[in-house]
């Protein structure tokens, strides 16, 4: 009897060795902030912005999440409690590898990823270089064809949300430029919760928790967008994904797309829709759990 005791608290032990917050130092000399909760399978947060950091789905999510997983919530680098790059080097490559980094660190064999919005283009690259690394993947309101979210909804909207139109279709303007211009109009105006909310104090919410956190890191927003390997199409490469898949979508989100989800071909996909805008953590919280759930029973997590 004894024995067994001291069996079950070594494997305690074991099973809590990386819990809590930590830094891990990447290949390249940048210290990202991850802290490791909860019980379960393990699943990275991966968060979009680019750059919001993953304090705000701890704020917002941890209590449901960490009851059916290990959540490791990690801010990417130049975001949130993490450090920079030097050398500046927020390439897709680099970003993806980090997340890889992370995982032999914590010493996982494999983990499900949670993706939210652009963090969808991330969890693609990253399933593409480190394939047995991924048993699934949740993807929430993800864009995974960024050009295609801007031009077949984001700016389109945003022009009718401030009295304009606006196509793709022969403008000379780099995209990213455009969108920051159009989301300048629809701040002055007052509307750019419309893009993706049905509460004007929604977004508002998301920032008040980010300003909780001191010295907040921005480097990632700076810098993201402008690498051109960020705009790739990465649908055609859901055909070749063997790992079930949850597509969480919203009828009102038009910073995604709520048409994003066509031209997925996932093998094994649980495809969701939700009625609501981008940020389900606050405005549908009971479908987004019920989504989640329904993804872990069917697929055995």
């Amino acid at each position: 009897m004894r024995k067994l005791f001291i069996f079950m608290a070594i494997v305690s032990i074991s099973l809590n060795l990386f819990a809590g917050e930590k830094i891990v130092t990447t290949s390249d000399g940048v210290q990202l902030y991850v802290k490791v909760k909860g019980k379960g399978t393990p699943l990275l947060y991966i968060h979009g912005g680019p750059g919001s950091g993953s304090y705000w789905f701890e704020k917002l999510s941890g209590d449901f999440m960490e009851q059916h997983f290990t959540v490791v919530y990690l801010d990417q680098r130049g975001a949130g409690r993490s450090g920079s790059a030097q050398d500046q080097n927020y390439s897709l490559d680099r970003m993806t590898l980090d997340f890889e980094e992370v995982r032999l660190a914590l010493g996982y064999d494999s983990w499900l990823t949670l993706g939210h919005s652009f963090g969808g283009v991330l969890q693609m690259r990253y399933a593409q270089r480190f394939p047995a690394a991924q048993k699934g993947m949740i993807m929430l309101n993800c864009t995974i064809n960024i050009a295609e979210s801007a031009c077949e909804s984001w700016l389109p909207k945003a022009a009718e949300f401030v009295g304009e139109t606006y196509t793709c279709e022969g403008d000379t303007v780099a995209m990213p430029h455009r969108m920051g211009e159009f989301g300048g109009k629809l701040r002055e105006k007052d509307l750019f919760w419309k893009m993706g909310s049905r509460d004007p104090e929604t977004f508002a919410k998301l920032d008040q928790i980010s300003f909780e956190i001191e010295h907040f890191n921005g480097d990632l927003s700076r810098y993201a967008m402008n690498y051109p390997e960020y705009w790739e199409n990465f649908k055609p490469l859901t055909a070749k994904m063997q790992m079930p898949v949850l597509y969480f979508y919203g009828k009102e989100d038009f910073m995604v797309g709520p048409e994003h989800y066509k031209g997925l071909e996932f093998e094994y996909l649980l495809l969701w829709e939700n009625r609501g805008g981008h940020v389900p953590f606050i405005e549908d919280k009971e479908d987004l759990e019920k989504a989640i759930l329904s993804y872990t029973e069917k697929y055995k997590f």
